[in-house]
Order: structure tokens, then C-alpha cells, then sequence
């Protein structure tokens, strides 16, 4: 069954799959519970993910699979290995049952107001920055129009966010377009503001009007400048700001990796090195960035979106908190970012996440 927010509750694995059905129901006819498992596995990179998703063990999983393609009366997947690859008649069916999940949950969100009182809870997952700096406007906002709104708020990675809205366990997603490439081409992108990257270096180190650095930095600021601290957001990534420093900062050498921006930037603010950030990440909560400079680079900026499936995008109180991020983002005043460093003003590699 879908839970009324529109989640995907674990299966019950002692409910078979007659019990669904109920009585009189034919041997080929599909049910929800079918649709579900066959959603859950044409949108999970392996059987185990799917398995994880629905709260099945995974042999369990399997069977009830090949139950439904029985029902179905064709296979709805090639196996290789422990990946699922759908066929022809698997291509066909997913549409149709993204569309059935998809009246479903907006019938029970609509009764579930009649239950509640009209209250309804919006559930959010997001990159830090965005969560932090952005949302709470938005949810101030939205909550003057409509007071009994509730929210649940998940600070999340990017495929982290996509799974949570794959799995409906979450209504928006809050992040960057390029941290997700065609994965997310199920939903729709909202655009919500440019985000740039920046050198961000404690505030000490003055690189103003800096050709060479060797010969115009004392030496205790060139190692300082030396010193970086990067970031493990996966291996492409990590490869990417690799290359970006031995383009602009041959010498560099990595003095520390961290899983978060944030983290990242308060290292600098200590005095510990230098690193790469989007501005957002440096702002806390209203106040200019204290302790650091930020410099520009020749960096693609990360395009913040929210990404949200189609029924939502017209329907209340979506729309409303929708439209009030966009105001918010449309007034932000970015930090003080000062012009590039003479010795990084070069053609970039492409950097996204």
C-alpha cells in the first residue's frame, strides 16, 4: 500500500501476493503491490538496491518477480549479472505504471487532508548550503499562507536525494543540475540561482594584483597557498579538482580531504589551507563570511534547481513554497567575492558536484 505521503512503505513479506488480489481476482490481473515492486527494481542500479527499497531480502525479491512476469505473461527484464535491463515489454509497462503510482498517491495526499484536519507534511531533501542559507525564507513564507503546513527536512547527497525522490519518500529535491546529469530527467528542474566557485583562503593571505606567487609571497604565505583541502564527492569529481590544481597550482599538495564544503571552509577559516568551494557554502545563516577571502575562478558555477515530480508542480502548497524559494533566491545578495588572482586568471577545466 502507499503510505498517505505518497512513500513507498516497506513490503510485507507474510502478505502474498492472493491476499492483494483478494478474492475473485484472476491470475493475470496486476496489482499495486506488482506495480510497486516492478517500479522499485526498472529504477534501482542493482536487484540489492531494490531489495533495500522495499524492505525485502533479496531472494524474496527475486521471486516475487518472477511471479509478477508470470502474471504479466512475458519477462519484463534481462538479467546480467545483478543487473536489471528492461525489455521491450518493460519499457512499455513503466510509463504506464509510473502513471498509476503517481493517481494513487495524489488520491490519498487529497484524502489525506479530510483526515488530518488539512494539515499536510512537505517533505524536503537537500544539499546542506541550500537547506541552510535558502529554505528557511521559504518556509516562512509559505507557512504565513497556509499555518497548519508542516515540514520534514533531510540533509542529503545528490544520488542520496535522487533515491529518496524515486522511492517518494521525499516531494522536492534541493541541489545541483550538474551533480546529477541525466539522472534526474524523470523530474522537473526548477531553476533557483547560480552558485559560483571560489579560492577561498584565510583572510591573512592577500592575493590581489599576485602574477607569480614564488616571487611575490612571503614564505610562510606560499605555503599556506600550497596547502589544500579537497574534497571526496566520488572519483570523477575528485579527479576534476585534482586536474583544476595542477592546471592553476602545480605545487599544491593535498593537506586534507573532507566530505562536506562546509567542513572544508572552516579548515581555511583555521588557518590550516586553501580550497575550492561554491560561495553558498560559506555563508552561515545571514552574516558575510568572517575569517576568509574568496577570490573568483574560471569555474563553471553550480545551477542550484529543485527537482519535483510533474503533479506537483501546479498543486498546492508545492507551488506556493516553490515560488517563495524562488523569491528568495532572486533577492540573495551572494558574499563579497573579490576579482581573480592575476597568476588564476586561465581557461579552466570544468568542475560540477
Amino acid at each position: 500500500m502507499v503510505e498517505p505521503d505518497g512513500v513507498l512503505a516497506p513490503l510485507d513479506p507474510k502478505v502474498s501476493l492472493a491476499q492483494e488480489q483478494g478474492r475473485g481476482s484472476g491470475a493475470g490481473d496486476l496489482t499495486l503491490h506488482q506495480l510497486r515492486i516492478f517500479w522499485a527494481v526498472a529504477h534501482s542500479e542493482t536487484l540489492t538496491k531494490a531489495a533495500k527499497q522495499l524492505g525485502l531480502a533479496q531472494p524474496s525479491l527475486s521471486q516475487q518477480l518472477a511471479k509478477l512476469e508470470a502474471s504479466v505473461g512475458s519477462r519484463l527484464f534481462h538479467r546480467r549479472s545483478n543487473e536489471m535491463v528492461l525489455t521491450e515489454a518493460g519499457q512499455y509497462l513503466l510509463p504506464k505504471t509510473e502513471q498509476v503510482l503517481r493517481t494513487i498517491q495524489e488520491l490519498e495526499e487529497g484524502l489525506q487532508q479530510f483526515r488530518l484536519g488539512h494539515r499536510q507534511t512537505i517533505r524536503l531533501a537537500g544539499i546542506s548550503s541550500v537547506l541552510r542559507v535558502l529554505l528557511p525564507g521559504a518556509i516562512t513564507e509559505t507557512q504565513r499562507r497556509f499555518p497548519d503546513m508542516d515540514f520534514d527536512i533531510q540533509e542529503s547527497a545528490p544520488d542520496d536525494i535522487l533515491e529518496l525522490l524515486y522511492s517518494r519518500r521525499a516531494h522536492i529535491g534541493l541541489l545541483a543540475a550538474n551533480s546529477i546529469a541525466e539522472a534526474g530527467v524523470g523530474f522537473l528542474q526548477i531553476p533557483l540561482i547560480e552558485d559560483p566557485h571560489v579560492l577561498v583562503v584565510p583572510e591573512r593571505l592577500r592575493l590581489e594584483g599576485v602574477v607569480d606567487p614564488v616571487r611575490e609571497l612571503d614564505p610562510e604565505d606560499l605555503a599556506l597557498l600550497g596547502r589544500s583541502i579537497q574534497f571526496s564527492f566520488g572519483t570523477q569529481h575528485t579527479n576534476r579538482v585534482e586536474d583544476w590544481y595542477a592546471q592553476m597550482m602545480p605545487a599544491n599538495r593535498t593537506v586534507a580531504q573532507c566530505r562536506s564544503f562546509e567542513m572544508a571552509v572552516e579548515l581555511v577559516r583555521a588557518g590550516n589551507g586553501v580550497c575550492l568551494a561554491p560561495a553558498l557554502s560559506t555563508v552561515m545563516g545571514t552574516d558575510q563570511p568572517a575569517g576568509i577571502r574568496l577570490y573568483r575562478v574560471n569555474m563553471p558555477a553550480r545551477r542550484l534547481v529543485a527537482l519535483v515530480p510533474s503533479q506537483h508542480r501546479h498543486r498546492e502548497p508545492y507551488r506556493s513554497l516553490l515560488e517563495a524559494l524562488q523569491a528568495v533566491c532572486a533577492s540573495f545578495q551572494m558574499p563579497q567575492l573579490l576579482e581573480t588572482p592575476l597568476f588564476l586568471d586561465r581557461a579552466a577545466v570544468s568542475v560540477s558536484g
